[in-house]
């Protein structure tokens, strides 16, 4: 009568132990981009509750420092101290770079002295390579400065590119951008906007406008009626609002 084998408790543990090392490993890499004095990890992540495209988390400086900053930038434009957002639109930019890397250095820091009506650097919540990569920032509540009157209610999303003005995104952008927008409006049902940078003069005339200085204003042209266009087609049907 054949005898029943029991289990190689040993050899289980060391696969136990294996698998635990080796998915740790593949989860982070290291990244080099930033600051020389420190260490940050690549992460990929999707959200789990809701599906959506792979990120890559590549975070700027987020410590008490710019927190302190966000409370400030609120206060003098808004009226009131605030850190987070509950997202209501979609601001759609690009970079005036062709260079990834040097966005990310230029988000970076918390503080930029240079700034009026606040030191708050500029930043955004997401990052989209010219190969469709995404890469996030910071939290997509996180109260960034990324567009006039919308920074209360917005999340911003980068594009590599627009360099001297050119409409240069690419195909690869375009879906990356519909993906990762419809998975936000999944995410935070009180997305009913998606707009580009260009086209905060309409906003204005909406729930969306927010500023209390007077006469801060800054033309822009991104990310061109070409992509907006090209967004409004593939998110049809999502219940999203254009201008």
């Amino acid at each position: 009568m054949p005898q029943k084998r029991g289990i190689d408790v040993k050899k289980l543990i060391a696969l136990l132990l294996l698998c635990l090392l080796g998915s740790s490993a593949c989860a982070s890499v290291r990244d080099s981009a930033g600051p020389a004095a420190e260490t940050r990890k690549e992460t990929v992540l999707t959200a789990q509750d809701v599906p959506g495209p792979e990120i890559i988390q590549k975070p700027i400086a987020f410590s008490n420092v710019r927190r302190r900053l966000m409370r400030e930038y609120a206060r003098i434009h808004y009226g009131e101290e605030m850190e987070t957002i509950v997202p209501r639109a979609v601001v759609v930019h690009w970079t005036a770079s062709d260079s990834m890397e040097g966005v990310y250095r230029f988000f970076y820091p918390e503080e930029q002295p240079k700034l009026k009506n606040g030191t708050l650097n500029v930043a955004s919540h997401f990052l989209v390579g010219k190969d469709g990569t995404i890469w996030q920032l910071t939290p997509e509540t996180a109260l960034d400065r990324h567009a006039i009157g919308l920074n209360w209610c917005a999340i911003g999303i980068e594009n590599v590119g627009g360099a001297d003005g050119k409409e240069d995104l690419t195909e690869a952008q375009l879906e990356a951008n519909i993906r990762l927008i419809r998975f936000l409006h999944q995410k935070y049902p009180t997305i009913t906007w998606v707009l580009g940078h260009y086209q905060q003069d309409e906003a204005m005339h909406t729930e969306l406008w927010k500023e209390n200085i007077k006469g801060y204003y800054h033309g822009k042209i991104d990310p061109g009626p070409i992509f907006m266009q090209g967004l409004r087609d593939g998110l049809a049907g999502e219940g999203v609002k254009f201008f």
